[in-house]
C-alpha cells in the first residue's frame, strides 16, 4: 500500500495543547500500543494482523498493531454488543472460532496458516467469506461467514479511523474540546484545521 494524503504537512498532534488533559492522554495512548494480548492468542493475533492489513489496505505495523489492541480490548472487556442477529454467536465465540476457521483456510489452500499465504490468496479467501461462500468445514460450523466479516470490518474501521496518524492523513482536526469550532459555515475552516494541499 502506498499512502497518499492531501494533507502531507498536517499533524493533528500539533494541536494537543488545546485539548483537555484527559483527551490528550487518551489520544497519546493510541500512539503507543502493547504487543501483549489479554484475550487473543499469538496465532489469532497473527491471523488477525494479516486480515486487518488486507482489510484496511495498510501495512504500517504501528497502526495495524493499534487495531489489534483495540479488538483485543473489546474482547477482553466483553461489555456486550447492544444487539446481535439471530443465529450469530456472541462476539467472543464468533471471533475465536472465526479466526480458527480463517487460519484453517490457509492450511486447506496451501498447507500453511492464513497469515503466511500470499496476498492474492488471502484476498480470494476474504472475498469468499465476505459473501458467505467459502466451502463449509467443521470449524465453520455455527459461524456465519458474512457476520464474521462484518464484525471484523466494524471493529477494524472504528479503530483505524481513531488513530491520530490516520486523522492527519484525512485532514481531521481531532478533538475540538474545549476550544470548539468558530467557523461553522460550509467551506469555512478554523485556523487550526487542515488545509488541502494541491
Amino acid at each position: 500500500m502506498t499512502t497518499h494524503s492531501y494533507y502531507p504537512t498536517y499533524n493533528v498532534m500539533d494541536e494537543q495543547k488545546e485539548w483537555d488533559a484527559n483527551t490528550r492522554n487518551i489520544v497519546n495512548a493510541r500512539l503507543h500500543r502493547e504487543t501483549m494480548y489479554q484475550f487473543l492468542t499469538h496465532m489469532e493475533a497473527e491471523t488477525l494482523r494479516a486480515w486487518c492489513t488486507l482489510l484496511m489496505d495498510d501495512n504500517r505495523g504501528d497502526i495495524i498493531q493499534y487495531v489489534l489492541c483495540h479488538i483485543d480490548e473489546v474482547l477482553t472487556q466483553d461489555k456486550g454488543e447492544g444487539q446481535r442477529k439471530a443465529n450469530v454467536p456472541p462476539i467472543r465465540t464468533l471471533l475465536r472460532q472465526g479466526l480458527k476457521a480463517i487460519d484453517e483456510t490457509g492450511w486447506i489452500a496451501s498447507s500453511q496458516p492464513f497469515f503466511q499465504l500470499d496476498e492474492p490468496s488471502q484476498r480470494q479467501i476474504m472475498l469468499q467469506i465476505s459473501s458467505d461462500s467459502y466451502p463449509p468445514t467443521v470449524n465453520w460450523d455455527g459461524i456465519p461467514q458474512k457476520a464474521l466479516f462484518q464484525k471484523l470490518l466494524k471493529l477494524s474501521v472504528e479503530a483505524y479511523y481513531s488513530h491520530p496518524l490516520v486523522w492527519s492523513e484525512i485532514g481531521f482536526g481531532g478533538p475540538a474540546y474545549p476550544r470548539g469550532y468558530v467557523r461553522a459555515e460550509a467551506g469555512q475552516l478554523d485556523p487550526w484545521e487542515a488545509v488541502k494541499e494541491q
